[in-house]
């Protein structure tokens, strides 16, 4: 029987070419989810399961709980089917929930909005066990001067001074509702709360924040950045292994 699974996944993006299968690269996180999926259900080769993604990270990028659906022809029970997947899918990728949903939920389409997580570290020793999951910093920058640039780039706006995607044609404009910086010891993280982010967005900003922190853009500069709509005005993409989706809300 045919029915629609809603999946909650955690993974490590270090290995992997980004969520979206790609021709010619095996490594990525789609790719794998659909070549399980198509062995448990016997899919055939010409119609193999299609696993659709609330969001396409980039290469490098990790998820603590993204979400994804798949129409299954199984009679398995969601435990079986998580079990299932766990046991055949790599070790850096993990399915943590199972559910039948909504014929009509679509991962992406519904997604009302998703929570990412920047984390830098600065500091004269190394984040030994934690260098797959942090960019390092040479300087320790100025937090207060971040915080303040952020409070330019909240809310709805054309955001294409910080799309990685110089071919775009559909629209810029997506609603950006929360930034908040936070210092724990030698880290800092970075949370971006909003309705949907361009390609390479928030590691756009984030590396145009930390330019500001180290006083190579102004604070009120970055709201010229922003009305620019011209990515040459804006900071460097900051590294991908950094970067984390946190959460997206339904």
């Amino acid at each position: 029987m045919k029915r629609n699974y809603k999946f909650i996944i955690s993974y490590d993006g270090t290995r992997f070419y980004g969520w979206e299968k790609q021709p010619g690269k095996e490594m990525t996180i789609q790719g794998k989810l659909e070549t399980v999926l198509s062995k448990m259900t016997n899919a055939p080769a010409d119609s193999p399961v299609s696993v659709i993604g609330a969001g396409r990270t980039d290469a490098g990028v990790h998820a603590r709980a993204t979400v994804a659906n798949a129409i299954l022809d199984t009679d398995m029970t969601e435990e079986e089917i998580q079990v299932y997947m766990n046991t055949y899918l790599p070790e850096d990728i993990s399915v943590n929930e199972v559910r039948i949903c909504s014929d009509r939920f679509h991962a992406r389409y519904n997604a009302l909005g998703k929570t990412y997580r920047y984390t830098v570290w600065y500091g004269i020793s190394k984040p030994v066990f934690d260098r797959k999951y942090v960019t390092v910093l040479n300087q320790k920058p100025d937090v207060s001067k971040m915080r303040a640039a952020a409070q330019y780039l909240i809310g709805t706006h054309d955001y294409k001074s910080f799309c990685g995607n110089k071919k775009m044609k559909k629209s810029t404009v997506r609603c950006v509702d929360t930034i908040n910086i936070e210092e724990s010891g030698n880290y800092i993280r970075i949370y971006f709360h909003g309705n949907g982010f361009l390609q390479n967005m928030v590691r756009i900003l984030t590396g145009t924040l930390l330019e500001v922190g180290y006083g190579n853009i102004p604070v009120d500069s970055v709201k010229e950045i922003l009305e620019a709509c011209d990515r040459q005005k804006a900071g460097p993409t900051a590294p991908p292994q950094g970067l984390c989706m946190m959460k997206v809300d339904y």
